[in-house]
């Protein structure tokens, strides 16, 4: 069904000629709107934009002839008074997870450090027990609940990573799920492989054994089964070593599996130059990082993809956003929504914080949110902005004032109507 959507009062973050791929340094102030425009979609894709025609040139009645006339055959949607943005692209989550872990919140109250909550057998560890426990069916029911809870809050293209298995069973078990969550709802899904997210309890003590196993096993079974698009590590002090990262990123480019990495999150790790060396599309993270690596970055077009959800929650000092922004740096902004250290869904509030705390502008959170986020997935050919030939992945907003409302009102809700691949998602039953 086509679907022409009129009187909208502001586009935010259009492109009218040539796509822009990512935004970098002083281009992430640059947002292309359109006042008072339509957007006329057909299919899954978008194929006119602009401004509305005043009445005198037939207003509505004369798009719907341009369209089709009266062979026109789909869905006006009157957008008075509100606004139409892209799709939030949310490029760094563990949303395949089982259970919660608000036990350890309150261990967090009471003093407890995110490593010393590790090292008592929580943390990431916590989380592999209960998905070995949790059978992939119900694995799946809780994942396409945060699935749909996303969907909620206006984000359409998602990265999900395992990493919550620590062995190969419940690994490929994550990413089956993944799949599935890609398969039974409108989002747009990447998933990546992160076995080397924590040292499994067995292998505590061994832990180069445990990356011969990822190597040697896990490593070519996603491939052969085509689960994965890309691998991960959780390069830091107390899981995996820059050497661990090294050895790993060098086997999975050999099954075509580009490299991500977790780098900076709780010292200078080292992650950010294994990263570059590896062609990483992003190192995400990064609260501690220098300009010395920034330069790495920048040479590499590696983007900095930044949770400031994990910082908030950790009580940590956030990555210096800022200071990237002006070296020249591409950001993006992603949740990273996971039962530890981030259990934040909404991508609007992740705007809000940077804002805030990173003292981003309302320009720059929207580019990090949508072209940097879908760049940092390989998706901005087709994802990330309003452009004619582009996947139709958008929302209309209920009235709001302007778009520096998004990341001033952390918590309230705008997204009112999500189209999602050309069709207008029914949130209440999931309908698309």
């Amino acid at each position: 069904m086509n679907i022409l959507i009129v009187n909208i009062k502001q586009i935010v973050q259009i492109e009218r000629d040539e796509y822009t791929l990512r935004r970098s340094g002083r281009e992430m102030s640059v947002l292309d709107t359109i006042d008072n425009g339509f957007i006329f979609i057909e299919g899954d894709t978008i194929r006119g934009l602009g401004e509305m025609p005043d009445e005198a040139s037939g207003g509505v009645k004369s798009l719907v002839e341009r369209f089709g006339g009266e062979r026109f055959v789909g869905k006006v949607i009157d957008a008075t008074g509100k606004m139409v943005f892209p799709s939030f692209c949310d490029s760094h989550t563990h949303l395949v997870y089982a259970g919660s872990r608000e036990g350890e919140f309150t261990d967090k109250i009471r003093g407890l450090t995110y490593q010393e909550i590790a090292k008592r057998g929580g943390g990431i560890l916590n989380s592999a027990a209960l998905l070995h426990r949790t059978s992939e069916d119900e694995l799946y029911r809780q994942s396409v609940e945060r699935a749909w809870e996303i969907i909620a809050h206006g984000t359409g293209a998602v990265e999900i990573k395992s990493g919550y298995g620590l062995n190969t069973h419940d690994e490929l078990k994550m990413l089956r799920v993944a799949k599935r969550v890609a398969q039974t709802t409108p989002l747009t899904v990447k998933t990546t492989f992160l076995g080397a997210h924590a040292i499994p309890e067995e292998y505590k003590g061994r832990r180069g054994e445990y990356v011969d196993e990822i190597i040697s096993v896990m490593i070519p079974l996603v491939a052969t089964d085509d689960l994965a698009e890309y691998v991960d590590v959780f390069t830091e002090e107390g899981f995996f070593s820059v050497e661990d990262t090294d050895r790993i990123f060098n086997a999975a480019i050999k099954y075509g599996l580009r490299p991500k990495i977790h780098a900076n999150q709780m010292s200078f790790s080292g992650g950010v130059d294994v990263a570059v060396k590896y062609n990483a599309i992003s190192a995400d993270h990064l609260e501690f990082t220098t300009e010395r690596e920034f330069e790495l970055m920048l040479k590499n077009e590696t983007i900095a993809t930044l949770l400031p959800g994990s910082t908030f929650f950790l009580e940590m000092d956030y990555a210096p956003a800022r200071k990237m922004i002006n070296h020249g740096l591409t950001v993006a902004l992603a949740t990273n929504y996971n039962p530890g250290s981030s259990p934040y869904s909404d991508m609007k509030f992740i705007m809000g914080l940077a804002a805030l705390k990173m003292k981003m502008t309302p320009q720059e959170v929207i580019n990090a949110a949508t072209l940097n986020g879908a760049a940092a997935m390989g998706l901005s050919e087709s994802h990330g902005t309003i452009a004619v030939g582009k996947t139709a992945n958008l929302f209309i907003t209920r009235p709001i004032p302007s778009y520096s409302f998004i990341p001033y009102a952390l918590t309230t809700p705008v997204a009112e109507t999500v189209i999602l691949n050309g069709t207008v998602v029914n949130i209440c039953d999931r309908s698309f």
